[in-house]
């Protein structure tokens, strides 16, 4: 019965990987919180497919995680809906190039606040469900997280940052709370023109081993594993990258 499914609270679950997840999830009897920024459309739209197919096994909640009355407001109000909580994917991300010399302050706060700052709050209202359901969360990392991409030093910082938190975390709610982490390589290209060109596109391919970029499925299926299948495994970073990482 949907009200007594598990329940899973995805971040920027609108479109691409979050996406992907969230389907994957509700395939596995999942309800779903679907949460967007701006994407309502989408959100919407995926929220619909998810309860047609379940009734009443999906939400969407707004929120701007660089906001913390948001992020407050999103834990809260996910909670609230099924009254329980059993996983926890921290997926939004902002992803844009900050070279040094031209950063601002405002580039540091919306990229910290949203990569790094919202998982920490957002996991910290959500604990004591999380805990009470035995629960697990998934942060969605990056290969440049430990091998930084040229011109995008706030971004590497914000999710070196996350892995820290991963392994910090992972540490300090055994044994009732599971925390892991997934690293994409080439998975999809950013949606932001000019963030990687077409030429560094193609030397990351040529220098990545299985020689192709990954799809959402090979991320998706990598989240699913670690929350509904991995029962042993916690503290745990994964790259799931084509072997890209190898040639770094």
């Amino acid at each position: 019965m949907t009200d007594n499914a598990p329940v899973a609270l995805v971040t920027g679950s609108a479109h691409r990987l979050g996406a992907r997840t969230a389907e994957m999830l509700h395939d596995r009897g999942w309800n779903l919180v679907v949460h967007y920024r701006t994407r309502q459309t989408q959100a919407t739209a995926l929220t619909e497919k998810l309860n047609e197919a379940r009734p009443g096994s999906a939400i969407c909640l707004q929120a701007d995680l660089t906001r913390m009355d948001d992020v407050h407001r999103l834990g809260k109000e996910a909670l609230a809906h099924w009254g329980r909580l059993d996983g926890l994917v921290n997926n939004a991300s902002v992803f844009y190039p900050t070279p040094n010399g031209e950063a601002m302050y405002d580039d540091w706060d919306r990229i910290m606040n949203t990569n790094l700052r919202a998982p920490f709050f957002l996991l910290q209202t959500c604990l004591t469900a999380l805990k009470n359901s035995r629960g697990s969360v998934v942060n969605l990392i990056d290969i440049y997280s430990e091998k930084p991409l040229s011109n995008h030093p706030l971004y590497c910082a914000s999710k070196a940052g996350l892995a820290a938190l991963t392994r910090s975390w992972a540490k300090d709610l055994a044994p009732n709370v599971r925390v892991n982490g997934v690293s994409p390589g080439a998975i999809l290209w950013p949606e932001n023109d000019g963030a990687i060109d077409r030429s560094y596109q193609k030397a990351i391919v040529e220098k990545t081993p299985l020689a192709t970029t990954g799809n959402p499925d090979d991320i998706a299926s990598m989240v699913i594993f670690l929350m509904c299948d991995a029962p042993f495994v916690t503290g745990q970073i994964i790259s799931v990258d084509g072997g890209r990482s190898l040639n770094m």
